[in-house]
Formats: structure tokens, sequence, C-alpha cells
């Protein structure tokens, strides 16, 4: 067994101004790769998400998009709308490698803490800015949240049913633009250590839309080249047939399909014992599949009406045919795979232990901390100390109401 080592970002100090899911997912991936994440909340609520719902462990503070995006980071209140609040600010980024923020258009700037005023003032950090549709378009003035930029990318126009567009239903936005721009803090870092530059800290830019506009790459590059918009398909794919789900006799749905004209052979032939369809030249490629999917699609959910799911997954892990059960989200929190491979553990919060699911990379010298979920303003005295305010500065402070209550 290896020796268990630092965690990979141990010494990285990241402070967040952030609300919601992208930016709180790029900081908390940081966390879980051992950064040490500030978060400076407003006094007067906090993270917006805090308050999406009253789910987990009831009304306190703790909606499950912020529990989900928010564990292992410290949260200090302050008022940035005051002189004093915004000076502490200033002192946590002479501490900061990297400073993240996803407020409204502009509103960086107005705090002194955009890139360009980071380039003069703290030129050693490294400035990540998230917004909705990036700087210098028509829209970039708008208001962007995860709904309204998959509809403008396109994502819900091939996303539900013929005629029925939805939206997908994980934040897709979001949570893809939390993953670049951690991905791209860590490139900076690591450029940093190998190989170091004069001059301010570079900056990163993501917008939302240009993350979901990547997303879509397959569908664009398909209308592009071919003019048609690709409908919506519900459970199954637009650029390969059959794929899709299909009623089993017991009452479940089992999802399966191919991916080449070999699998498509297999599934005709092996499972649904169909060999006309098979020598039929229709179906011999990809497209002329996709063109008659119909047709499969009615071949394929004859058959598995007629069988359990048990056998048919079976028989399709027998041909080499990929398959799997269509899972509701109760359905997957007692999942077996998950508790097999010891996936589950627990994170502290101000209202007790919660369940959490260990992050996706398994890494075999350390396992990431999944620290506690915060409470709002848990760690503002202990961090403002470590700055060197003292207890009368923070009790003037908090008379000012440049910070938010004494910690409890």
């Amino acid at each position: 067994m290896s020796t268990p080592t630092a965690a990979p970002l141990a010494g990285v100090t990241v402070v967040a101004m952030e609300q919601a899911v992208a930016a709180p997912m790029c900081t908390r991936v940081l966390a879980d790769f051992g950064a040490r994440v500030i978060k400076v909340e407003n006094p007067d609520g906090g993270d917006f998400a805090r308050h999406y719902d009253d789910v987990v462990n009831g009304p306190a503070g703790l909606a499950a998009h912020f529990v989900w995006c928010n564990r292992g980071k410290e949260s200090v209140a302050l008022n940035t709308k005051s002189p004093a609040g915004r000076e502490l600010l200033h002192r946590l980024l002479d501490h900061a490698d990297v400073f993240v923020s996803n407020l409204a258009p502009g509103a960086t700037a107005r705090l002194g803490v955009a890139p360009a005023d980071l380039a003069e003032r703290h030129p050693d950090v490294i400035p990540v800015e998230i917004d909705g549709y990036g700087p210098g378009g028509p829209i970039s003035h708008k208001r962007a949240y995860d709904l309204l930029v998959q509809a403008e990318s396109g994502s819900c126009a091939i996303t539900g049913s013929p005629g029925m567009p939805a939206k997908p239903g994980p934040a897709m936005a979001d949570f893809t633009t939390g993953l670049y721009a951690a991905m791209s803090i860590v490139t900076l870092l690591y450029r940093r250590e190998r190989r170091p530059r004069p001059g301010p800290a570079p900056s990163v830019e993501l917008s939302l839309f240009d993350v979901m506009t990547d997303v879509m790459g397959y569908a664009l590059t398909y209308t592009q080249h071919s003019g048609i918009d690709q409908e919506p398909l519900g459970v199954g794919s637009p650029a390969v047939a059959p794929y899709g789900a299909y009623p089993t006799r017991d009452g479940h749905t089992v999802v399966l399909g191919t991916t080449n004209d070999r699998e498509w052979q297999r599934v005709a032939r092996e499972i649904i014992n169909r060999p006309d369809l098979a020598a039929d030249a229709r179906f011999a490629t990809n497209p002329g599949r996709c063109a008659h999917r119909q047709i499969l699609d009615d071949a394929i959910g004859s058959w598995c009406a007629r069988h359990d799911l048990a056998d048919i997954q079976k028989t399709a892990d027998d041909a080499g045919i990929g398959n799997s059960r269509f899972n509701k989200p109760s359905e997957v929190v007692v999942h077996p795979q998950l508790s097999a491979r010891d996936r589950w553990r627990t994170v502290a919060s101000p209202k007790g232990d919660i369940p959490a699911l260990r992050p996706p990379p398994v890494i075999s010298d350390f396992e990431q901390p999944m620290g506690a979920i915060p409470d709002l303003g848990e760690h503002t005295d202990a961090v403002l100390t470590e700055l060197g305010v003292t207890a009368e500065e923070l009790a003037r402070l908090r008379a000012e109401g440049a910070i938010g209550p004494a910690d409890e």
C-alpha cells in the first residue's frame, strides 16, 4: 500500500466571492485537492444558494445545491459595500494565490478587485472571473443562470422529445464551467511553479455560454455541415441507432444499443433473433439505421416487452452489447455499485453529519479531504485574527457592520 502524501494543492490559498454553482463547484474541486478556500459571503444571507430549499436537516442555510458545492471551505462574512469590508478583502488577497468570482457583470470592478486591479495591488494572485456570456457581445450585460444559458446555447433544443424540448436535468452549464475554471487554475499554478514569468499573474475569463457552445460541439458541427437541426429523441441519441430506452416485461426500463455495425449485427442475430433485419441493406450502416430508427426501435421494444430486465441484461452482456437500467435518483443513492466501491463518506455540517459521495478521481497516494460544510460567517473571526486583526478591532468592525455577527 502506498504511503499517503500531502494533498496536491496543499499550501494554495483561494479567496472566492461566489454564488450558486459555477464558481462554488470550481473552488470545491480545488478544496477536494487540498487547497484552502476562503469563501467571502455577504453577512445578510450569504451565498443565495444556501436558501434554495430546506431539505438538508431543516432550514439552516444548507440547501441541497449549497451542500453539494461548498464542502471543505471557510466562510468569512464581509460587507464589501463598506470601505472597511473592502479593505479586509484586500488583506485576504495579500495572502492568496487565486481569486475566483462569479458576480454580476462589472461587480468586481466596482469593488476594486477586477483583474486589472489585482494586477496592480495583488500581482501574484491569479484572477478568475466567471460570467454568463463573456464581455464584448450584444448580450454580455444580461443575467445568466444555468437554464437561461442552456436555452441560449441550443442545449434545450436537442434535449427532451420531438416537439417537447427540455432542460437537461443536471446544471450542465454551471458544472462544466466550474470544472473548466478549476482546470485553468491548476494549469496556471503548474506553469508558475515550473516556468516562472515576470509581471502580474495571468487572468482567466470564462463564460457559461462559451462553455456550453463547446459542450454543444457535436450538435453544432452536425448542423453546420448538414443544415439540419437535430430533433431531441428522449432517452436516445441522434448520432447512432439503435440506441434507446425500452420497457421490460417486469415493469423496468432497460437502455441498450449499438455504436458500430458489428454491434448491430450481434443485436439483430444474438439478442432479438431477427436475422432478416441483420441482412437488410437499409440497416447495414449507421446512417441508414438512423434514417430508419423507428423500425429498429419497434423490433427491439417488442423483444424487451417479452422479457424481464435481468434476462435482457444477461443476454446483452453475453453478446457484448452495452446496456444499463434506467434508474431514478432514489435508486441511485442505494446503488450497489456505489456501496461495493466504498464511494460514500460523511461530511460535517452545522446541523450534523451529511452523507456525500467521494470526488470522482481515485488517486493512489491520498484520499481527498472532503472538509466540512461551513455555516455563514463561521470562520470570520479565526481568519481575520490570522491577518492580525485584534479582538478590539473585530468588535469595532462588527459594530460598524463591516463583518458578520460573532462566531457561535
